[in-house]
């Protein structure tokens, strides 16, 4: 397989590895990040990062590289590792939330919907990036990933008014 010998594929795997750990250790309170920070728990604002990123980049990345094609490969590293670093922001909030006792367990809602979205967006962009199925046809997972970026923007607009509570 051509991806073993590519070093982003091995960077991009870290980064997933690292974020489950981290998840792991931030879910067991092994790493504790519930402190505040400024008006706001340091989680939130790890999510809030993260989400903008994926919600501000994806859009520009994508008119961006249909107007400059000769910068589609910088482009597509900046796509590929800022989404990465932004699920494990995301990641880490998600644990932090989960971890909480009984009596202040979050309403998951939107929020887990949200969780679901990132991960299979995590997922089909690393298999379509490093083409790990031979068999897999690009358009069909280009389409899935296009369906769950959608996802993400419906999500998190609806997450977002319920957390402002609008609706």
């Amino acid at each position: 397989m051509k991806s073993l010998k590519d070093v982003e594929f091995w960077l991009a795997t870290t980064i997933i590895l690292v974020t489950i750990a981290v998840a792991i250790l931030s879910y067991l309170r092994v790493v504790d990040l519930n402190f505040v920070v400024g008006p706001y728990r340091l989680a939130h604002w790890f999510t809030w990062i993260g989400t903008s990123f994926i919600a501000f980049y994806s859009p520009l990345y994508y008119a961006v590289k249909r107007r400059y094609p000769s910068k589609t490969k910088s482009l597509l590293r900046v796509h590929v590792f800022g989404n990465l670093f932004s699920f494990m922001l995301i990641t880490i909030h998600f644990a932090q939330q989960i971890s909480r006792p009984q009596a202040f367990f979050p309403d998951l809602s939107t929020g887990l919907l949200l969780y679901i979205v990132v991960p299979l967006l995590v997922a089909s962009g690393y298999l379509h990036r490093f083409q790990l199925f031979k068999k897999m046809k690009p358009h069909t997972n280009r389409w899935l990933h296009v369906a769950l970026t959608l996802s993400f923007y419906l999500t998190i607009l609806v997450h977002i008014l319920q957390g402002l509570r609008l609706i």
